[in-house]
Protein backbone atom coordinates (compact mmCIF):
# COMPACT_ATOMS: atom_id res chain seq x y z
CA UNK A 1 0.00 0.00 0.00
CA UNK A 2 1.39 3.38 -0.99
CA UNK A 3 1.00 6.29 1.36
CA UNK A 4 -0.43 9.41 -0.31
CA UNK A 5 1.18 12.54 1.05
CA UNK A 6 -0.46 15.96 0.96
CA UNK A 7 0.86 18.44 -1.64
CA UNK A 8 2.90 20.08 1.12
CA UNK A 9 5.24 17.06 1.16
CA UNK A 10 5.67 16.76 -2.60
CA UNK A 11 8.66 19.08 -2.79
CA UNK A 12 11.70 17.68 -4.62
CA UNK A 13 13.58 15.25 -2.41
CA UNK A 14 16.74 13.18 -2.74
CA UNK A 15 14.51 10.43 -4.14
CA UNK A 16 13.06 12.76 -6.78
CA UNK A 17 16.52 14.07 -7.64
CA UNK A 18 17.85 10.51 -7.87
CA UNK A 19 15.05 9.51 -10.25
CA UNK A 20 15.76 12.59 -12.37
CA UNK A 21 19.50 11.79 -12.30
CA UNK A 22 18.69 8.20 -13.20
CA UNK A 23 16.87 9.31 -16.32
CA UNK A 24 19.65 11.70 -17.24
CA UNK A 25 22.38 9.13 -16.63
CA UNK A 26 20.39 6.46 -18.48
CA UNK A 27 20.30 8.66 -21.55
CA UNK A 28 23.97 9.56 -21.35
CA UNK A 29 24.83 5.92 -20.60
CA UNK A 30 23.08 4.77 -23.76
CA UNK A 31 24.87 7.43 -25.79
CA UNK A 32 28.19 6.35 -24.23
CA UNK A 33 27.35 2.66 -24.80
CA UNK A 34 26.44 3.24 -28.44
CA UNK A 35 29.62 5.27 -29.01
CA UNK A 36 31.64 2.35 -27.62
CA UNK A 37 29.82 -0.25 -29.74
CA UNK A 38 27.79 -1.70 -26.84
CA UNK A 39 24.27 -2.82 -27.69
CA UNK A 40 21.39 -1.12 -25.86
CA UNK A 41 20.31 -4.59 -24.65
CA UNK A 42 23.55 -4.74 -22.63
CA UNK A 43 22.67 -1.55 -20.74
CA UNK A 44 21.40 -1.88 -17.15
CA UNK A 45 17.59 -1.67 -17.09
CA UNK A 46 15.88 0.91 -14.93
CA UNK A 47 14.07 -0.88 -12.11
CA UNK A 48 10.41 0.03 -11.57
CA UNK A 49 10.43 1.45 -8.05
CA UNK A 50 6.73 2.37 -8.05
CA UNK A 51 5.86 -0.50 -5.70
CA UNK A 52 8.67 0.22 -3.23
CA UNK A 53 7.83 1.33 0.28
CA UNK A 54 7.97 5.04 0.94
CA UNK A 55 11.47 5.91 2.16
CA UNK A 56 12.44 8.96 4.13
CA UNK A 57 15.85 10.65 4.22
CA UNK A 58 18.00 8.90 6.80
CA UNK A 59 16.16 5.57 6.56
CA UNK A 60 18.59 2.65 6.34
CA UNK A 61 19.06 1.25 2.85
CA UNK A 62 18.65 -2.39 1.84
CA UNK A 63 21.69 -2.21 -0.43
CA UNK A 64 25.17 -0.90 0.34
CA UNK A 65 28.15 -0.91 -1.99
CA UNK A 66 31.72 0.38 -1.87
CA UNK A 67 33.85 1.02 -4.94
CA UNK A 68 37.62 1.15 -4.97
CA UNK A 69 38.90 4.00 -7.12
CA UNK A 70 42.64 3.57 -7.51
CA UNK A 71 43.77 4.46 -11.03
CA UNK A 72 44.47 7.63 -12.99
CA UNK A 73 42.99 6.68 -16.35
CA UNK A 74 40.05 8.40 -18.07
CA UNK A 75 38.55 5.14 -19.41
CA UNK A 76 38.74 3.64 -15.91
CA UNK A 77 37.20 6.77 -14.35
CA UNK A 78 34.26 6.65 -16.77
CA UNK A 79 33.72 2.91 -16.24
CA UNK A 80 33.55 3.21 -12.45
CA UNK A 81 31.36 6.32 -12.51
CA UNK A 82 29.04 4.69 -15.07
CA UNK A 83 28.64 1.72 -12.74
CA UNK A 84 27.86 4.04 -9.83
CA UNK A 85 25.23 5.79 -11.97
CA UNK A 86 23.75 2.45 -13.03
CA UNK A 87 23.41 1.39 -9.40
CA UNK A 88 21.63 4.68 -8.58
CA UNK A 89 19.26 4.20 -11.51
CA UNK A 90 18.54 0.61 -10.56
CA UNK A 91 18.04 1.01 -6.79
CA UNK A 92 16.93 4.64 -6.56
CA UNK A 93 17.06 5.81 -2.96
CA UNK A 94 17.39 2.27 -1.58
CA UNK A 95 21.17 2.13 -1.93
CA UNK A 96 24.10 3.73 -0.14
CA UNK A 97 27.21 4.07 -2.30
CA UNK A 98 30.73 4.87 -1.11
CA UNK A 99 33.65 5.45 -3.49
CA UNK A 100 37.09 5.24 -1.83
CA UNK A 101 39.88 7.13 -3.62
CA UNK A 102 43.31 5.58 -3.09
CA UNK A 103 46.68 6.24 -4.73
CA UNK A 104 46.42 7.71 -8.24
CA UNK A 105 42.60 7.52 -8.05
CA UNK A 106 42.50 10.23 -5.40
CA UNK A 107 43.04 12.96 -7.99
CA UNK A 108 39.35 12.90 -9.01
CA UNK A 109 38.61 14.19 -5.49
CA UNK A 110 41.12 17.03 -5.56
CA UNK A 111 40.23 20.69 -5.97
CA UNK A 112 43.23 20.95 -8.28
CA UNK A 113 44.29 17.46 -9.41
CA UNK A 114 48.01 16.73 -9.65
CA UNK A 115 47.32 14.36 -12.56
CA UNK A 116 45.09 14.89 -15.59
CA UNK A 117 41.39 14.43 -14.78
CA UNK A 118 38.88 14.96 -17.56
CA UNK A 119 36.42 17.83 -16.89
CA UNK A 120 33.54 15.45 -17.65
CA UNK A 121 34.74 13.16 -14.85
CA UNK A 122 35.01 16.08 -12.43
CA UNK A 123 31.44 17.15 -13.27
CA UNK A 124 30.14 13.59 -12.82
CA UNK A 125 31.75 13.38 -9.37
CA UNK A 126 30.14 16.71 -8.44
CA UNK A 127 26.76 15.46 -9.62
CA UNK A 128 27.08 12.13 -7.78
CA UNK A 129 28.00 13.98 -4.57
CA UNK A 130 24.76 15.94 -4.90
CA UNK A 131 22.81 12.69 -5.17
CA UNK A 132 24.12 11.20 -1.97
CA UNK A 133 27.10 9.19 -3.20
CA UNK A 134 29.76 9.38 -0.50
CA UNK A 135 33.39 9.82 -1.54
CA UNK A 136 36.27 8.97 0.81
CA UNK A 137 39.90 10.03 0.34
CA UNK A 138 42.80 7.97 1.71
CA UNK A 139 44.72 9.94 4.33
CA UNK A 140 47.93 7.99 3.64
CA UNK A 141 47.77 8.97 -0.03
CA UNK A 142 47.20 12.60 0.96
CA UNK A 143 50.29 12.48 3.20
CA UNK A 144 52.37 10.92 0.41
CA UNK A 145 51.33 13.75 -1.93
CA UNK A 146 51.93 16.42 0.71
CA UNK A 147 48.24 17.32 0.58
CA UNK A 148 45.76 18.13 3.34
CA UNK A 149 42.00 18.61 3.65
CA UNK A 150 42.31 21.97 1.88
CA UNK A 151 43.39 20.17 -1.33
CA UNK A 152 40.31 17.92 -1.39
CA UNK A 153 36.73 18.86 -2.28
CA UNK A 154 34.80 20.03 0.77
CA UNK A 155 32.18 17.26 0.70
CA UNK A 156 34.75 14.43 0.60
CA UNK A 157 35.43 12.52 3.83
CA UNK A 158 39.08 11.85 4.64
CA UNK A 159 39.79 8.44 6.17
CA UNK A 160 43.10 7.47 7.80
CA UNK A 161 43.79 4.46 5.59
CA UNK A 162 41.79 3.85 2.41
CA UNK A 163 42.42 0.08 2.41
CA UNK A 164 41.22 -0.15 6.01
CA UNK A 165 38.12 1.86 5.07
CA UNK A 166 37.37 -0.68 2.32
CA UNK A 167 37.79 -3.54 4.80
CA UNK A 168 35.62 -1.96 7.51
CA UNK A 169 32.84 -1.17 5.05
CA UNK A 170 32.90 -4.78 3.85
CA UNK A 171 32.72 -5.98 7.45
CA UNK A 172 29.63 -3.77 7.82
CA UNK A 173 27.99 -5.62 4.91
CA UNK A 174 28.92 -3.42 1.95
CA UNK A 175 29.40 -5.24 -1.34
CA UNK A 176 32.89 -4.52 -2.70
CA UNK A 177 33.35 -3.50 -6.34
CA UNK A 178 36.82 -3.10 -7.87
CA UNK A 179 38.00 -2.61 -11.44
Amino acid sequence: MRLKLPKLFNAPSDHTRRRWLGGLLAGSGLVFARSKGVEAADAVPVRDASDDELRFPGDPTDHNVVYQFNRADNTYHNAVLSSVGAMLRYYGDNIHIVVVGIGPGIHILAKKPGRPVNNDVRERVTSLLQYGVEFHACGNTLKALGWSKKNIRDSVKIVDVGAADLMVLQEQGYAYISW
